[in-house]
């Protein structure tokens, strides 16, 4: 038994250069690497995640998911659970890859590859090397024009713009068609 050490970056749009390399056990779950990518990169890690397996042009791959989302579809491979899937058992490759996407509104993406495995015998994970500030974890916005909302805030104003006389439903009736009843 020994550990891995992964490289894992994280995608910006600043193009600026932020990493981290950590080293973990080999028989360590993916849940404790989320957690211990999470706090290396000062993020809460409360949102929604997914490790994906990935290739040498990193294409997403088999799932590995905070939690089974299936609810019993029959999907042509299930996807597996962070909690009960172990490292070892998708490094394959001596420079095996993976993706890493956090909070699916914000679409945080981390790329996570394997540079190095050791017989170094370790309890907890390590972050080996710190390269570059992460941004807060809220920086990446989620206002209306992100969703591409095409209403503005004028669009729901209350109904002030009504006349008395003004029929709201254009259905052909009127207060005074009710009273009948």
């Amino acid at each position: 038994m020994g550990a891995l050490k992964f490289r894992v970056l994280l995608d910006n749009s600043e193009g600026k250069e932020i990493f981290r390399d950590i080293l973990i056990h080999e028989e360590a779950t993916f849940d404790t690497f989320f957690k211990h990518i999470m706090h290396a990169f000062n993020f809460e890690g409360e949102q929604l995640a997914s490790f994906y397996v990935s290739n040498e042009t990193w294409d997403k791959g088999h799932e590995i998911g905070l939690m089974d989302m299936s609810y019993g579809t029959d999907e042509v491979e299930p996807v597996s659970v962070m909690s009960e899937t172990r490292l070892i058992d998708l490094t394959t490759d001596a420079d095996q890859r993976f993706i890493l996407v956090y909070d699916f509104l914000r679409m945080w993406i981390f790329l996570v590859e394997l540079i190095e495995k050791t017989a170094d015998l370790i309890e907890v994970p390590k972050t080996l090397i710190s390269v570059g500030l992460a941004p807060p974890e809220d920086s990446r916005g989620m206002d209306e024009t992100e969703f591409g909302s095409e209403f503005g805030d004028d669009d729901f104003d209350d109904d002030d713009d009504m006349d008395e006389d003004d029929n709201e439903f254009e259905d052909g009736y009127n207060e005074e068609d009710y009273n009948a009843y």
